[in-house]
C-alpha cells in the first residue's frame, strides 16, 4: 500500500515555498540546543579563574546542561501534545533567551550552572517539538527526509559553535557567548512569533493527553520500541568513541589534540552524506528498509573497526577514523528514519513519542560515552573499544528484527 499523501498533495509554488521557510525556520529552532551546549566549552577554563571555582565544578555547566536536555525532553513532548505546538516552542525560546540573560549576570558558579540548567529545558524545546512538528505536516516516510534536513543542524551546530565561543571569550570576555545565545534565542523567537503556524490537527481518536497513560501506552507498544532501540542502539557507537577515541588518539598514539579535532571533523562529513541519503531517498524506499541500510553500513563500519584494529594496531589515527565515517554514515542513514518510525507508531501523541525517543537515545549515548572510559582502562590498542561499538551495532540489528520488521524483504508500509 503506498504512503498516504501529505495534507495538500498539489501544492502551489507559493504553498512550496511557505514550507521551505518553515523548514529554515526548524532548523534554527533545532539548531539553539546544540549550539547553547557546544559554544562555552572553549571558556570553561577562563570561567574557572573568574569564578574562582575549580574546572570539574565549571564542567557542570555542560555536563548538568546535558542531563537536563535529555529529561526536559519527556515533559516538552507531552506538553506540546496537551496545548500545541506552537505555544511550547514560543516560551521555550523565551526560557532560553531569559536565562542567558541570568548566566551574564551570575557572580558565582552555582548562578552560573542554574542559569545553564534552566537554558537547556528551554533550548531542548526545538529538538523535541521540531520533529513533532514535521510528523504533523508530513507522512512517515516524507517525515524521515525532512527530519534528516533538521538534523543536519544538530551536526553542524557543534562543529561551529566551539570555534564561536573561543573566539567570543578571547575578544570579548565569557558574557559576549551569553549575549549571542540570547540573541540568536530573541531572533528565532520573533521569527516564530511571525512565522509559525499551529500545526497539530486534533487527532479524531484525540483526548485530553495524560502524561503517564501516554507513556505507558508507547512504552509497551513493541514497534514503537523497536524504532526507539534502532536509534539508540545505532548511535551508541558514535557515542562511544566520543568518550574513548581522544584517549586512543592521544594518549596512546601520541598525537596532538588538534590532529584529533581535524580527523574528528571526517566523522562529520560521513554523517552528512549519510543524511543526505535519508532525504533523498526516504520517502521513495520507506522508514524500515532505510533503517536496515543504515544499520548495515554501519556494521560493515564496525566490523572493519575491529579488524584494523586486530591486525593493523600500529597504523595511526585513519585505522580508527576511516570505519567511523562508515558508522557515522550508518547514523545519517538510520537516525531520522528510526525518529520517523517512532513518532508515526502514536500520530496523536507525535510530542510524547518524540520526547521519549530523543531522551533514551541521548541517555544512552551519555551512558556509552562513560562506559568507554571504563573499557579502555589499562587498554594499550583501541581493541577492546571496537569490540564494544560492534556489540551496539549486533544489538540494533537484533532489535530491528524481533521488533521492527521481522521479514526485510516485505513492501514498504
Amino acid at each position: 500500500m503506498p504512503p498516504p499523501p501529505d495534507r495538500n498533495d498539489h501544492e502551489t509554488a507559493a504553498a512550496a515555498a511557505t514550507r521551505r521557510r518553515l523548514l529554515a525556520l526548524l532548523i534554527a529552532m533545532t539548531a539553539i540546543g546544540p549550539l547553547s551546549l557546544n559554544i562555552i566549552v572553549p571558556a570553561v577554563p577562563h570561567l574557572a579563574v573568574t569564578l574562582a571555582a575549580h574546572v570539574s565544578t565549571v564542567q557542570l555547566t555542560v555536563s548538568l546542561y546535558l542531563l537536563v536536555l535529555a529529561f526536559s525532553q519527556l515533559v516538552l513532548g507531552p506538553l506540546s501534545d496537551r496545548f500545541g505546538r506552537r505555544p511550547v516552542v514560543l516560551a521555550g525560546l523565551a526560557l532560553t533567551a531569559i536565562t542567558s540573560f541570568a548566566a551574564i549576570a551570575a557572580s558565582s558558579i552555582t548562578g552560573l550552572i542554574i542559569a545553564r540548567s534552566l537554558q537547556a529545558l528551554g533550548a531542548s524545546t526545538g529538538l523535541v517539538v521540531g520533529r513533532a512538528i514535521i510528523r504533523d505536516l508530513y507522512h512517515r516516510d516524507r517525515a524521515a527526509s525532512m527530519i534528516a534536513s533538521v538534523t543536519m543542524a544538530v551536526i553542524i551546530a557543534p562543529m561551529i559553535a566551539p570555534l564561536l565561543g573561543g573566539v567570543l571569550d578571547t575578544a570579548l570576555g565569557w558574557q559576549s557567548i551569553f549575549v549571542f545565545v540570547a540573541l540568536a534565542s530573541l531572533a528565532v523567537l520573533a521569527w516564530a512569533a511571525l512565522a509559525l503556524p499551529e500545526t497539530m490537527v486534533p487527532h479524531p481518536e484525540a483526548r485530553p493527553i495524560r502524561f503517564m497513560p501516554e507513556i505507558r501506552a508507547l512504552g509497551t507498544d513493541r514497534r514503537f520500541v523497536g524504532y526507539v532501540l534502532c536509534g539508540a542502539l545505532g548511535t551508541a557507537p558514535f557515542f562511544t568513541f566520543l568518550g574513548g577515541g581522544p584517549h586512543i588518539v592521544v594518549t596512546l598514539m601520541g598525537r596532538t589534540s588538534a590532529e584529533y579535532g581535524m580527523w574528528f571533523a571526517v566523522n562529520a562529513l560521513g554523517y552528512m552524506a549519510g543524511n543526505f541519503g535519508a532525504w533523498r531517498y526516504s520517502a521513495w524506499y520507506g522508514v524500515d528498509r532505510m533503517i536496515w541500510w543504515g544499520t548495515l553500513v554501519s556494521l560493515l563500519g564496525a566490523a572493519l573497526s575491529v579488524a584494523l584494529s586486530a591486525f593493523v594496531p600500529d597504523g595511526g589515527p585513519a585505522t580508527v577514523f576511516l570505519p567511523q565515517v562508515l558508522i557515522s554514515a550508518g547514523n545519517g542513514l538510520l537516525l531520522p528514519n528510526a525518529f520517523a518510525g517512532a513518532v508515526s507508531v502514536r500520530p496523536q501523541s507525535a510530542g510524547a513519542a518524540s520526547g521519549m525517543a530523543g531522551f533514551v537515545q541521548m541517555s544512552m549515548g551519555a551512558a556509552a560515552a562513560q562506559f568507554s572510559t571504563t573499557v579502555l582502562a589499562g587498554a594499550s590498542s583501541a581493541l577492546p573499544l571496537t569490540i564494544v561499538m560492534l556489540a551496539f551495532v549486533i544489538a540494533g540489528v537484533a532489535a530491528y528484527l524481533a521488533l521492527v520488521r521481522p521479514r526485510i524483504l516485505m513492501p514498504s508500509d
